[in-house]
């Protein structure tokens, strides 16, 4: 059982928010068995069954097809979010960036899959439960990394710099950021100090990105929860209880986007519903959630003037 998120609360791979990353790595291992894939991401499927959550293992492996359980949407939206980090990723370090930071790892396995330039270092930060895991289960599958991955095990909630300068971080060479799927996870003062940190680690040239979530209009934030309930009492009537509402920080927050253009990022921005459109997927109708207005944003750090 889930309970509500509180200070210090701790986590694995089959718990609190350690779940969301299993859950999206069964979403990838579906999306990479469709009949033309647009991600390919080969570690899913086995680090969801070396997680042991029987029902995401039944999902990940295609022996559970529920139709009811996945919808499309949520499996496109999974596409489009893996693809949009994937291209983010490549376009950096093909553009002479070869230091990287994926912010709350989980089950990514982007330091295994994609094709890095020869000398990027890869750091990847989570608790430490979920590090050793990831490390240790694709060791045991002779996976090897494409780049040269530094584990930082270390909450974002405790001073994370310090773990990462001790893993070999260089704070005067650009940077590329990534904080998928995890801003909703942090209280808004800690989302304020996590981007924060990302900029004043960054010099000039670094890149960033992340998602930029609307703020709730009036009695929103009460139909989320109502629908983050239904969703949780189907997963439920399957075997399985993520209590999804209480995963999350709720209340107004400084929304990313203009949060990090006001402190001297230059971003593109995409709302959900149009990456959809642009990978030829079904629009998305009015889910509840608003997830088709949730924008991914990347950009570049620039330059400090005095």
């Amino acid at each position: 059982m889930t309970s509500t998120r509180h200070d210090g609360d701790t986590w694995d791979l089959a718990s609190s928010v350690g779940a969301t990353a299993t859950m999206a790595a069964a979403v990838r291992a579906i999306a990479t068995r469709a009949e033309r894939p647009l991600i390919d991401d080969p570690f899913a499927e086995p680090l969801v069954r070396a997680v042991g959550i029987d029902l995401l293992t039944r999902l990940a492996t295609g022996e559970d097809t529920s139709n009811d359980l996945v919808e499309q949407i949520s499996i496109d939206i999974g596409v489009v979010r893996t693809k949009f980090y994937d291209e983010f990723f490549l376009d950096a370090t093909n553009a002479g960036i070869r230091q990287v930071v994926i912010l709350a790892s989980g089950l990514d396995s982007r330091a295994y899959r994609l094709p890095w330039p020869t000398g990027t270092v890869v750091y990847e930060l989570d608790q430490p439960k979920v590090i050793e895991f990831k490390t240790r289960t694709l060791a045991e599958l002779g996976a090897a990394p494409t780049a040269d991955r530094r584990a930082a095990a270390v909450d974002l909630r405790d001073d994370w710099p310090a773990a990462l300068r001790t893993a070999g971080f260089d704070p005067a060479r650009p940077t590329a950021w990534s904080a998928e799927g995890l801003l909703g996870y942090l209280p808004p003062e800690a989302q304020d100090r996590l981007l924060d940190t990302i900029t004043e680690l960054s010099v000039p040239g670094s890149r960033v990105a992340t998602e930029s979530r609307p703020n709730p209009q009036p009695g929103e934030e009460d139909k989320t929860k109502e629908r983050l309930h239904r969703i949780s009492e189907r997963w439920r009537a399957h075997g399985y209880d993520p209590d999804m509402a209480k995963l999350r920080y709720f209340g107004e927050r400084n929304e990313a986007a203009p949060y990090l253009t006001d402190r001297g990022w230059t971003l593109n921005e995409t709302s959900a519903r149009d990456l959809l459109a642009a990978n030829n997927f079904a629009p998305m109708n009015d889910d509840g959630l608003r997830m088709g207005d949730v924008r991914y944003v990347s950009g570049t750090r620039n330059e400090t003037t005095t």
